[in-house]
């Protein structure tokens, strides 16, 4: 068996060498010239002497730099991996999901101009309301529309990993009946700001755009409370086994537990973040999220279990 597994994460990782009862492969993580990135068969575990990169179930480094095929035949020296599970997941990935191309309504005015008209006061007072700064304008790249379909809406858009829209959300500041008035897309098919997330980081998924403001950096939006597993952001996550911090609105409880059920089903680390006593994540300063977010619970099948009994 021993034989099989080198074989597989040579294919994986390259060349290594042995030392002692360990094997030094290089570490993808750092890239160092030398081979630093010890590998322990027996207890299941690796680790680079160099950068720290470490964990324990050798699988996820066959699933997040190996192929699919490399990792379909690790999944043989490992009963808790549910291939099936996986297979479904990267058929899925082989069809062009890519929505239809978008743009920003025409008479979007972005707040991050000089020289902004006396139309954009409104705008820019609803936003400072929210807690949204100077830094975050720039960050999200947030407008308004002074005219046209959108007239009285602030602007947020997403952009795809080539840069082009492929959402936005559009916030009433001036009382419109219709509180947010987005594209009509399938939204299972885009990820919110793609072009500025890091799937190789901790992930925080929250509910809406101005959460995820308040959340920080590689933060992602739902644009709900659910996480299908037809969307494209799920399929990223698994792909590159990135660890999820999930900070969903305090009323949502179940669906936030639904989902912890289908990240663990895929074996991804899970951190839930308590967030009783606020409506959502938005109403947070970022301190106050922030050290919400250090308290997270990781969650695994067993505590699972014992968290629905108390939050019954």
């Amino acid at each position: 068996m021993q034989a099989k597994k080198l074989k597989i994460l040579r294919s994986t990782l390259g060349s290594y060498r042995k030392e002692r009862d360990e094997f030094l492969f290089y570490c993808p993580k750092c890239d160092h010239h030398k081979a630093k990135l010890s590998v322990n068969l027996d207890k299941d575990c690796y680790k680079c002497w160099v950068c720290d990169y470490s964990g324990r179930r050798l699988s996820r480094l066959v699933r997040k730099y190996g192929s699919y095929t490399d990792f379909k035949a690790w999944s043989k020296f490992e009963e808790r991996v549910n291939i099936s599970d996986f297979e479904l997941l990267f058929a899925e990935l082989e069809m062009d999901d890519r929505p239809e191309p978008l743009h920003l309504p025409k008479e979007f005015v972005s707040l991050v101009n000089k020289n902004l008209p006396l139309s954009s006061l409104a705008a820019q007072r609803y936003l400072r309301d929210r807690g949204v700064t100077k830094d975050d304008l720039c960050r999200w790249y947030m407008g308004y529309c002074p005219g046209g379909d959108y007239e009285g809406y602030v602007v947020i858009p997403s952009f795809d990993t080539d840069g082009d829209v492929n959402f936005f959300v559009a916030r009433s500041y001036n009382g419109n009946w219709m509180k947010y008035k987005n594209p009509r897309i399938e939204r299972n098919k885009i990820i919110f700001n793609e072009l500025f997330l890091n799937f190789q980081e901790d992930l925080v998924i929250v509910e809406g755009v101005f959460d995820a403001v308040v959340a920080g950096y590689n933060s992602v939006p739902l644009l709900g409370s659910t996480l299908s597993k037809k969307s494209k952001l799920l399929k990223s996550i698994v792909m590159n086994d990135t660890p999820v911090y999930l900070a969903l609105d305090a009323d949502a409880e179940k669906k936030s537990m639904r989902i912890v059920d289908v990240l663990l089903q895929y074996g991804i680390d899970v951190y839930k973040i308590n967030t009783s006593g606020y409506d959502d994540v938005g109403e947070m300063t970022k301190e106050q999220f922030n050290r919400r977010k250090q308290e997270a619970m990781k969650m695994t099948q067993d505590n699972c279990l014992l968290y629905r009994a108390l939050n019954a």
